[in-house]
């Protein structure tokens, strides 16, 4: 899997997960990318700093990737708290333009789509064989689960999860 930053015509940039360099050129050719800020479908890759091995790490070994968190349910994540001090990052008005419409986008998922919670990757297999009805759905699949999935063509895309809102 290669991620790669992105940026659209307007100037939004973001980042998305591909199965490989081949796999974003295909992509892009069939205008099946699109800006998860204005939705336009011209897009390019952004100049991106080389990953750097940190002291201690053995050369010419890949650093292993974590397991990401599965992904909570929308009511299960915790309110947040504005009583507790901690540090916080001053975003530009860009920032909270970009943070408003990836939380409508993800408030429009949640509303428009089944969530199947782990069993995610199984649900999107049927559909994509044809076992079931294609319907929109969203759940928790792990790395492991997503490059299986993006293996075998299997298109999906990460729902957006911002922290919580003081940030």
């Amino acid at each position: 899997m290669i991620r790669y930053a992105l940026t659209c015509q307007q100037g939004h940039a973001f980042e998305s997960w591909f199965k490989s360099s081949a796999a974003f050129d295909n992509q892009v050719a069939r205008r099946l990318l699109h800006c998860p800020a204005c939705g336009s479908a011209s897009i390019e890759k952004a100049i991106m700093a080389p990953s750097v091995t940190g002291r201690g790490e053995r050369r010419g070994l890949p650093t292993p990737v974590p397991h990401a968190p599965h992904a909570p349910h929308p009511e299960n994540l915790p309110s947040p708290r504005f009583d507790d001090k901690a540090s916080v990052a001053i975003l530009s008005d860009r920032e909270r333009e970009l943070r408003s419409k990836l939380k409508e986008l993800r408030d429009h998922l949640v509303r428009n789509a089944d969530h199947v919670g782990p069993q995610f990757p199984e649900e999107a297999r049927k559909m994509h064989y044809g076992e079931v009805e294609r319907r929109s759905i969203y759940g928790e699949a792990s790395l492991d689960d997503a490059a299986e999935l993006a293996e075998e063509g299997i298109e999906f895309h990460p729902l957006p999860y911002l922290p919580d809102e003081r940030n």
